[in-house]
């Protein structure tokens, strides 16, 4: 409990300092808001701060950092490391330059901002790459809610019916104004998650359960740890605990509604924090759980149960369970939102009018619901979507680290580029190295996955400085 308390006081002496020392970086200011300047009523609405951290926390939060951390948990202790270290310097960082770049430049969505700073082409292909996301994130984020609500209701409303209810849901989520429901019920089902996760580290502490010290043991304890290496399946594994391409796409949607760009260290570089605490503390919980069960259990539901219901009771841990429910689907439809906002800029289609806003979500519903009946069939169809979006969710904050990096460098901000340069170049080499030795990959011995991994580093760095010698050249008059 000692290396566990010691990592739970890092996340908050992080927000504190470098949180801190990354606004100074940007340089918020007092400018007017794209929540005051472009207010339409649907999309652009000032919102109290609060409101917006609770927002942004859930939009953000879905299962990554609870599934991901007992996934993760497996491997052992150096799972703690990568949750803090990964979340002060990569993810918090990541999601804070993210989304006051959106805040910035009038509220544009991470395609536009990376087009903006990596060019066209770029631009282009993070266009179709966001929208693949989204709804791939909308199709996974379905089925396991919809599992536990039907468990909650068994021999009267099954799944089909529960996938249903969420998808109505997912419609009238995305289509209505921001403050309607989002504004509305979101923050009710943050405190529930926030609930949960406070109960279950109070619990922690009541139990002190004697868990590994970070000196005590370092090694891979995966089960599978001859196919499944530390480096990188534990850092694609645990993803929204420490970083997450997709907590980029959801930024955009409180930037249009941030009344003050200082609110910004709060609402997103605070809320990814907040995010690396709860993966903490289901790290710690999972690893009770396998010290006392075995890690025979793979399915991360059965242990989220087990654990609340053990820990915080019949009432505590249905609340607990709300709340594991409530994240997913919120993420689900902030990210069909985030698809239609990004679909509307390109074809440059005015969202004041409810028609135009069906001309963009009804195919990507249908298609949604293609990948959902897909990953229903088995299990493996499930496990091979969830893997392909944890991939491409780690690739997208790549591509937003290096943009992030190229703004830096224009501002002329020094030698303060390094940091999203050094987190961009560590993911660019867990990225290649994944897919490579994933079985969805190339499935690659994982000491031969390193050579490409590194030679993507080693050509991106490459990259990166022609570019920075030329941009610093002086030119003639």
């Amino acid at each position: 409990m000692v290396s566990f308390t010691i990592c739970l006081l890092a996340l908050i002496v992080g927000y504190f300092t470098y949180g801190r020392f990354a606004q100074r970086v940007f340089g918020a200011d007092s400018r007017p808001t794209p929540a005051l300047t472009k207010a339409d009523g649907v999309d652009y609405i000032p919102m109290p701060t609060w409101k917006l951290f609770m927002i942004q926390f859930l939009n953000i939060a879905g299962l990554g950092p609870i599934f991901g951390a007992i996934m993760g948990a497996k491997f052992g202790t150096a799972s703690y490391l990568w949750i803090v270290l990964g979340s002060i310097f990569a993810g918090a960082t990541h999601d804070y330059f993210a989304g006051m770049l959106s805040v910035r430049n009038g509220g544009e969505n991470l395609p536009e901002i990376i087009g903006r700073y990596l060019g066209k082409q770029a631009k282009l292909v993070m266009r179709i790459f966001v929208v693949i996301l989204m709804v791939l994130v909308g199709a996974v984020f379905v089925a396991g809610p919809a599992g536990l609500l039907a468990n909650f209701t068994t021999g009267s409303l099954g799944l089909t019916f529960w996938i249903v209810v969420i998808f109505l849901y997912y419609i009238f989520a995305t289509l209505l104004p921001v403050d309607k429901i989002i504004g509305k019920v979101y923050p009710l089902f943050a405190i529930a998650l926030l609930f949960m996760a406070l109960g279950v580290l109070v619990m922690l502490y009541v139990h002190h359960p004697a868990l590994p010290e970070l000196w005590q043991n370092m090694s891979n304890t995966h089960p599978s740890a001859d196919k499944l290496p530390i480096f990188p399946i534990m850092f694609v594994s645990i993803a929204c605990g420490a970083i997450s391409g997709f907590h980029a796409t959801q930024s955009p949607l409180m930037a249009r509604c941030m009344k003050s760009e200082r609110n910004g260290h709060p609402v997103f570089y605070g809320a990814m924090i907040v995010e690396g605490i709860v993966a903490l503390i289901w790290a710690a919980a999972a690893t009770y759980f396998y010290q006392e069960n075995g890690m025979g259990e793979s399915n991360a539901s059965i242990i989220v149960n087990d654990i609340t219901k053990s820990w915080l009771g019949t009432v505590g841990g249905v609340l607990a369970v709300l709340g594991v429910i409530a994240a997913p689907i919120t993420s689900g439809d902030t990210a069909f939102r985030s698809a239609r906002l990004i679909v509307a800029d390109f074809l440059k289609l005015n969202q004041k009018s409810i028609a135009n806003r069906l001309i963009i979500c009804i195919p990507l519903f249908v298609v949604a619901v293609g990948l959902l009946l897909y990953s229903l069939k088995d299990a493996a169809g499930f496990d091979l979507i969830w893997r392909y979006f944890a991939w491409a969710n780690q690739t997208l904050s790549v591509f937003t680290l290096w943009a992030i990096t190229v703004f830096l460098v224009r501002e002329k901000k020094g030698f303060y580029y390094l940091m999203t340069m050094l987190p961009a170049l560590f993911m660019t080499s867990v990225c290649v190295s994944y897919i490579c030795v994933a079985p969805e990959g190339f499935g690659m011995n994982p000491a031969l996955a390193y050579i490409p991994a590194l030679s993507a580093v080693v050509v991106s760095l490459a990259c990166f400085v022609l570019w920075y010698n030329k941009t610093k050249r002086p030119t003639l008059a």
